[in-house]
């Protein structure tokens, strides 16, 4: 793979794809236009000379991406230091040169060798073509030649290393979060429509660090830097050391993606503090990988009582059909059908029918983001049995919400 992080190319493969394709391109001319064996670009990582793309069909068993060298005496380090011009048409003529172990177990008999620079002025490496005989005929004109695609080049490394930079702060902040719990655990209330009497609690997470930023951006960095799964699992395991304290007759709703549920770790934590009173929430936003891992871990959950939600309905991946491969126990609405639900013909045929449907499957509805007294009438008139949002109560810290239901 080229470059140094295969990580972010896994996050990116597009991006990464590109970028290598055109690198390969460069290579693949500048050796061809030269009439040279092979063609590389190198990184100097502290004593090593690592060969990060390759052009060299033929002499596969030579050089390879990936493999390195020590960068000391390397005709790479020699050019960059100014002890070697950048072209050496013939080796035979360049007395340091022939001094090289190298030029002679390959053999070298010409080269051209550019440094290629970071967008702060370092050297990252260099751009270079070998011949296995000599070349009289390289001028300045290919000297310029290899100049212009080595800037080329430049450019599709320093915009790898920009994005891996990116990567990387977003891994680090990510990691400062778990090593230090850098959240709190807030608490939306989830009402029953008839009575207005609380149902449960919506867990959801606010993250601590400055400035602000909303909780979906944390756990979409997470995801990208491979640390989804860690983050989810430690909100929700601080999340259920809550459930002691709400009411015996409130139960508690977390949230997990579907890649995060079908590891199998919520089962470990839901099982240590009983799950009779626990609703996971699982995101019907993306595809589900492995179906029947995933339907797996949800009868195992099943199994300790808990209850499967299917959350934001209706603005997802798949729509009813990954609602009948899961049979939720609660359906939650999203906001996009509750909005104006009592304007709104198409949303409340909608809604009905997510009803009718609810019922039919031994389901219940919950509403999400009702915002208006009218949104709330329509809705129960239409059957739905609860809601939540900021016309029922404003999610808050999960230390204020006890010490209300503890005064209560």
């Amino acid at each position: 793979m080229l470059f140094t992080a295969p990580t972010a190319a896994a996050i990116a493969p597009e991006v990464a794809a590109e970028g290598d394709e055109i690198v390969q391109n460069s290579l693949a001319f500048v050796r061809g236009h030269l009439d040279m064996d092979l063609a590389y670009i190198s990184e100097f990582v502290g004593d090593k000379l690592v060969f990060r793309a390759v052009n060299a069909p033929g002499f596969e068993d030579v050089v390879h991406t990936g493999n390195s060298v020590p960068l000391q005496g390397s005709y790479c380090d020699l050019v960059v230091a100014g002890h070697l011009p950048e072209m050496i048409p013939d080796t035979s003529k360049e007395a340091l040169a022939m001094s090289l172990a190298i030029t002679h177990q390959m053999p070298v008999r010409s080269y051209v060798s550019v440094p290629i620079r970071r967008t702060d002025g370092s050297i990252y490496g260099t751009f270079c073509c070998v011949g296995k005989e000599a070349r009289p005929s390289l001028n300045t004109r290919d000297l310029e030649v290899v100049r212009a695609f080595a800037s080329l080049a430049a450019d599709q490394v320093n915009a790898r290393l920009s994005f891996e930079s990116v990567v990387q702060g977003k891994r680090d902040a990510i990691e400062a979060i778990l090593n230090t719990r850098g959240f709190e655990i807030a608490l939306q209330p989830i009402l029953r429509l008839k009575d207005q009497g609380t149902a449960g609690y919506e867990a959801l997470c606010r993250f601590s660090p400055d400035p602000y930023r909303a909780p979906n951006l944390w756990f979409d960095d997470a995801a990208e830097v491979g640390l989804q799964t860690a983050l989810e699992v430690y909100v929700i395991e601080v999340a259920l050391q809550i459930l002691p304290d709400l009411p015996a007759n409130c139960y508690l709703a977390v949230n997990s993606s579907p890649e995060t549920l079908a590891t199998g770790k919520l089962s470990t934590l839901i099982a240590a503090v009983g799950g009779e009173r626990v609703v996971v929430e699982v995101t019907e936003h993306t595809a589900i990988d492995d179906l029947d891992v995933f339907l797996m871990e949800i009868d195992r959950l099943r199994d300790l009582g808990v209850r499967i939600a299917i959350d934001d309905a209706g603005a997802g991946y798949s729509g009813l059909q990954q609602i009948i491969r899961l049979r939720p126990d609660v359906i939650k609405l999203d906001m996009s059908l509750t909005h104006d639900v009592d304007k709104d013909v198409a949303r409340r045929a909608l809604a009905s029918a997510m009803v009718q449907f609810a019922q039919d499957t031994n389901a219940r509805v919950v509403a999400e983001g009702i915002e208006t007294e009218a949104e709330l009438r329509t809705l129960k008139s239409l059957g739905v049995e609860m809601g939540q949002g900021y016309h029922l109560g404003r999610p808050a810290l999960s230390s204020i919400v006890l010490k209300q239901v503890q005064s209560a």
